[in-house]
């Protein structure tokens, strides 16, 4: 197939969903299929042959992009949509792959040009919308309309996780629709070894808790940071490190926080996920909004280190008490988890191991490609069936080394 990929956001960048896409076009074309990929101009090149990759222009004032509905990503998505309907205009695709919110650039390209589109539902763009943007409460049954209308038209909507899925499924009862998880992104071949400033060197041999992520609001790192005040009075050498973040972020929290057992580390690349996770006694997610399952939980599961997440369905819908402690999402009860953890080395042993059974039987790299390939192989049969009744052309051609 000829698939031109709608990625409205930095790509490659090194967070959640554009490591997600980077995943899934690499299966893609190692199969076979033509991609091509329309993006934001800030990124790096994802270096997967076979791939190419479209920038749009630059606006004044739209640098550094950041997760998250915003004013320089809603400007950036409207010069995408001119550059998306001259590339319908000018190239043949048997279908887009649209993420996120350029979903709605898919539609209205099917609706010009006829040309199919599936739609990769990584967040819930309604309610995500109201929880950035409070004064959008009173449309929010137009905004739900809006969504529901996106999968509707779409000749399949993969969804990140169990209750994008169901809502997916509410909104097309009669759709192809399946569930796509993101795999573990522990086990590469260039994983580098060692992350020698992950944290001061005093801290070495000290209880370690460990985020990984963004520090945009949803993520709940202000309720982390409060919960860490409670854990270190029961645990005193205890330490928290916060890895990722953008500069203005990690320079704000580095103000505020004035508390030398909290180190903000900055970014580190994938590659150097396993390393950081293998410093930490426990890992945190204390996401608060959302219902999307966070990327790097997958990969926290996958680690042989215990998981501490907050008792919601964005962590719920994946993990249960065997395989993670789970807290409310309240500073004390959170910060008395963590001690728990601290101090509990038999319970820190049972989970991880939970854990580890867990991503073996059902979040693995072949999973995924499985998965995809599949969705894939039904959206080209269904094209087909629309047509001639053929899906010559369609299918995927057998790459070199398979």
């Amino acid at each position: 197939m000829k698939i031109l990929l709608l990625a409205p956001h930095p790509f490659f960048s090194q967070r959640g969903t554009p490591i997600a896409e980077r995943m899934l076009l690499e299966v893609l074309c190692a199969e076979g299929h033509e991609v091509e990929v329309l993006t934001f101009p800030e990124g790096e090149d994802p270096g997967i042959p076979g791939c190419r990759v479209h920038r749009v222009a630059f606006l004044p004032g739209t640098r550094g992009v950041r997760p998250g509905f915003s004013l320089k990503k809603l400007a950036l998505d409207a010069v995408m949509l001119g550059r998306f309907l001259a590339l319908l205009r000018r190239g043949r695709f048997d279908v887009v792959h649209a993420v996120e919110e350029s979903v709605f650039m898919a539609l209205l390209g099917k609706q010009w040009f006829g040309v199919p589109y599936v739609y990769d539902m990584d967040s819930g763009l309604a309610q995500q919308m109201v929880d950035r943007f409070p004064a959008l409460r009173p449309v929010r049954r137009l905004l739900d309309a809006c969504e529901r209308a996106a999968v509707r038209e779409s000749r399949g909507t993969l969804a990140v996780c169990g209750s994008l899925e169901e809502q997916a499924r509410a909104h097309h009862p009669g759709g192809l629709v399946a569930r796509l998880e993101d795999p573990s992104l522990l086990g590469t071949a260039d994983e580098d070894s060692t992350v020698a400033d992950l944290v001061p060197e005093d801290w070495r041999g000290l209880p370690l808790v460990l985020y990984v992520g963004n520090l945009q609001p949803y993520q709940g790192i202000d309720l982390l940071l409060a919960a860490f005040a409670h854990t270190v009075k029961e645990v005193p050498d205890a330490r928290l490190a916060v890895v990722g973040g953008d500069s203005d972020s990690i320079e704000r929290y580095r103000r505020e926080v004035r508390d030398g057992r909290v180190w903000f580390a900055g970014p580190r690349p994938v590659s150097a996920l396993g390393a950081c996770l293998r410093q930490a006694t426990v890992l945190v997610s204390p996401r608060t909004q959302g219902t999307n399952t966070p990327m790097k939980l997958y990969s926290y599961l996958d680690s042989g280190r215990p998981v501490l997440a907050t008792r919601l369905p964005t962590h719920t819908q994946v993990l249960d008490d065997e395989v993670a402690l789970l807290v409310e999402p309240a500073p004390e009860v959170m910060g008395r988890g963590l001690a728990r953890l601290l101090r509990d080395e038999v319970l820190r042993e049972r989970l991880a191991a939970g854990a580890r059974r867990l991503v073996q039987r059902e979040l693995t790299r072949e999973a995924f490609r499985r998965k995809l390939l599949g969705f894939y192989h039904t959206v080209a049969e269904t094209i087909g069936d629309l047509s001639d009744g053929q899906t010559a052309g369609l299918e995927a051609r057998p790459s070199g080394g398979r």
